[in-house]
């Protein structure tokens, strides 16, 4: 029996009997008696505890699930169901017409309409259930489970205490803190706390390298709590864990799981242009549960929400190190695509890496699309041939990562992938484009976070290339200058 799952199973309370239909022909409302004196499969129920697949996602004999649903402890739900204006996807919330299609199905024998929209995920049509676990097992308590021995900076303190706060009233918080500031350590003692009484919690992001870089520190922090890390390719999907830290993509996958929702990076792409996913954390938490927002750039409708009190928040404006944030540097440098066409980059933005590899000092370089890193990485190998350049669909994004992170790589010529989640203790950061139209005001601030966020070396160089200053340039400039002065009238940075 999987770790966790002890004791009998309780039936839902509003549980209603049917008789058991075929899947293909499922009518939304059919469901089982309860029947107390089967013989459940602890690792199916426990495999499916706060889940919502589909069939072939469940790696049992499917007379086993159907026996399952026929003695009332799985459910089958309609994965599309028909609206006043079409179709309606119950795993992503997805209506618009644009996202559905048709294709002659061999299940149900017909042409059967199925949802584009999350088909990465594997198919959900007219005629495919989503099944979900209608029994709860009883929850576990892990007494003491934070390991860390490290000190809290007074910001840190002030939102930590907030968090547990959040997460013991089942309320919904903002957590606006700098990048560097040890956002993921102020979630410990909240965290702690729902572990110790039972609760389920789940840290999302929109990022796959972020779930990587926390996953082992998260750990290393909490022993003796079974933790899963989720994301395209993990080998812990399909495991259960009272701790499970996720790429918000993989939520699709869950129901009702969760008493504690943490959304990190809340602001990040894609989670901030994609209803889809905001859908996706509505239905994996429990419906009494906490929310929990971290960002150290939220968006602008956000900040006016926290300024005039409509929306509860604590800020962080200082790093734990207390050093101030490093203030980013414009420099034009011309007409920098004009150049690349010829092979060439500006005279300003070679000395400055020319200078980086020369003091041994790692550095970023951000560039606005991909189709610009590989010249780019061609000119930059002329100084260096171990730079290298990467992007979201580089299939040795990882391994250069590791590499870059090692000490390997002088320079990482990279998108905006890079923009946050990575820390790497001692490096500078450049930006060529910065006048893009990718590079907004939170893209600019995180950029500009990378550098500094380790008490021995707390500060470096940023350096803004341009073809001229945008307003997105003024303003996240403006954003750094202002978090220092916050902390400044706070005392939070040293003198």
């Amino acid at each position: 029996m999987p770790s966790g799952k002890k004791g009998v199973p309780k039936a839902h309370p509003h549980y209603h009997g049917h008789e058991a239909k075929p899947t293909a022909h499922l009518d939304a409302s059919s469901s089982a008696l309860f029947h107390t004196d089967f013989s459940y499969s602890s690792e199916l129920l426990s495999f499916l505890d706060g889940k919502q697949l589909l069939p072939q996602e469940i790696p049992f004999p499917s007379d086993l699930i159907q026996a399952h649903h026929e003695h009332g402890y799985l459910s089958y739900e309609k994965g599309l169901t028909k609206t006043k204006h079409g179709w309606r996807c119950a795993r992503c919330g997805n209506e618009d017409p644009h996202f559905f299609a048709t294709f002659p199905c061999a299940r149900c024998q017909a042409m059967c309409t199925y949802c584009r929209k999350c088909i990465t995920m594997g198919r959900v049509s007219e005629c495919t259930p989503l099944v979900t676990s209608r029994v709860r097992f009883p929850s576990v308590s892990y007494p003491n489970p934070l390991a860390w021995s490290g000190t809290l900076s007074p910001g840190q303190k002030r939102a930590a205490e907030a968090v547990e706060k959040a997460i013991m009233g089942n309320g919904e918080l903002l957590v606006w803190a700098v990048c560097g500031a040890g956002k993921t350590e102020v979630l410990f003692q909240g965290i702690a706390r729902a572990l110790e009484i039972g609760k389920r919690v789940c840290i999302a992001t929109p990022r796959t390298d972020v779930v990587r870089e926390l996953a082992p520190r998260l750990k290393q922090a909490f022993p003796s709590v079974p933790l899963i890390a989720l994301y395209g390719g993990s080998d812990d999907r399909g495991k259960f864990a009272p701790f499970v830290i996720s790429t918000t993509h993989q939520l699709l996958r869950f129901s009702r799981a969760f008493d504690v929702m943490v959304i990190d990076e809340v602001d990040a792409f894609p989670y901030s242009v994609e209803p889809m996913l905001e859908y996706a954390v509505a239905k994996a938490r429990k419906e009494t549960s906490s929310l929990i927002y971290l960002t150290a750039t939220p968006k602008r409708s956000w900040q006016r929400d926290v300024r005039h009190g409509k929306r509860q928040a604590v800020t962080i404006p200082a790093r734990y190190h207390g050093f101030p944030l490093p203030v980013p540097a414009f420099e034009w440098c011309g007409n920098w695509r004009k150049q690349l066409k010829r092979r060439r980059l500006p005279r300003n933005v070679l000395a400055w890496v020319q200078s980086r590899i020369e003091a041994g000092k790692q550095a970023f370089f951000f560039i606005p699309h991909i189709e610009v890193i590989d010249p780019v990485v061609r000119i930059f190998k002329q100084l260096d041939e171990r730079i290298e350049g990467v992007h979201a669909e580089d299939p040795q994004r990882a391994e250069k990562v590791q590499a870059f992170r090692d000490g390997r790589l002088p320079l990482l010529v990279t998108t905006t992938i890079l923009e946050r989640g990575v820390t790497v203790p001692n490096i500078d950061v450049a930006v060529l484009g910065a006048e893009d139209r990718i590079f907004t005001e939170s893209a600019l601030v995180q950029i500009a976070g990378r550098v500094g966020r380790s008490a021995q070396h707390p500060s470096g160089d940023i350096r803004f290339f341009h073809y001229g200053k945008t307003r997105e340039m003024v303003a996240a400039k403006r954003h750094i200058e202002r978090m220092n002065k916050e902390a400044a009238e706070r005392g939070m940075i040293r003198r």
